[in-house]
């Protein structure tokens, strides 16, 4: 069973512009994704995913593989099914090209979680959040999941709305943007037109739920930061440098 690992980058971020290639701790940001991506043992290969000339050459002269791809997608998940259309693995992990920090016991849990869902559409990650201003944050996407841990909703507002505080058992979770996809669904997936939802919350994962498939959720105990502020910049790079 192969599992490919396509990272989508681009350099027309709104909020930060060129992000794939700003510096943290003087290494390129597509470049600190990347290495995060081989240390995974499970992953047969790592590709990147983009449209930009020079994204690719970074990543080529640092030995990495480097696709490029349409200059007309919209969605990361349109720019990994270009190469996954191109792929024999069985399994696609759409990791994002602004998680320098992901953790390896997530990307581990997913492939775990892949190998034993002979039903798998797609798989990704959940978190606790215990902060109120993370939970009140409509950055931070929730989740809330069934007792079989298929999602039920996902929103940027706090998910469940609390009632009654003594009354509340379920908590809050934070969803990680990272999905282990079965490669044909991926394919599937993406030619589905956009629903309603999904536009309404500006999340594309809720497209799969109206149309009426599954995702799967995988708890996870650590968390990960995504880079999309310069504030996010500035956190990632403090702790990479703590670390050195």
């Amino acid at each position: 069973m192969g599992i490919a690992a396509v990272i989508p980058a681009r350099m027309r971020s709104t909020r930060l512009p060129g992000k794939p290639l700003l510096k943290i701790a003087g290494v390129p940001m597509i470049l600190r994704v990347l290495e995060r991506a081989r240390a995974c043992a499970s992953l047969s290969r790592v590709i990147v995913a983009t449209d930009s000339e020079e994204i690719r050459s970074v990543v080529c002269a640092a030995g990495g593989e480097a696709w490029s791809t349409s200059p007309h997608h919209k969605t990361g998940s349109d720019r990994v099914a270009e190469v996954a259309s191109q792929l024999t693995e069985e399994f696609i992990l759409n990791l994002q090209g602004d998680e320098p920090l992901v953790p390896l016991s997530t990307l581990d849990a997913l492939v775990e979680f892949g190998r034993r869902s002979p039903d798998l559409t797609v798989a990704t990650p959940m978190v606790p959040l215990h902060e109120e201003s993370d939970i009140l944050n409509p950055n931070i996407v929730k989740v809330v999941a069934a007792r079989d841990g298929r999602a039920l909703y996902f929103s940027r507002h706090p998910i469940p709305y609390v009632k009654r505080a003594d009354t509340v058992t379920a908590g809050h979770f934070k969803h990680v943007g990272i999905y282990l996809y079965r490669r044909e669904f991926l394919l599937r997936f993406v030619n589905l037109p956009p629903t309603p939802l999904e536009m309404a919350e500006s999340l594309e994962q809720l497209r799969v739920l109206e149309h009426g498939y599954p995702v799967h959720m995988v708890a996870v105990a650590e968390d990960s930061i995504s880079v999309d502020t310069p504030e996010d910049l500035q956190i990632v790079e403090r702790i990479l440098t703590a670390n050195l």
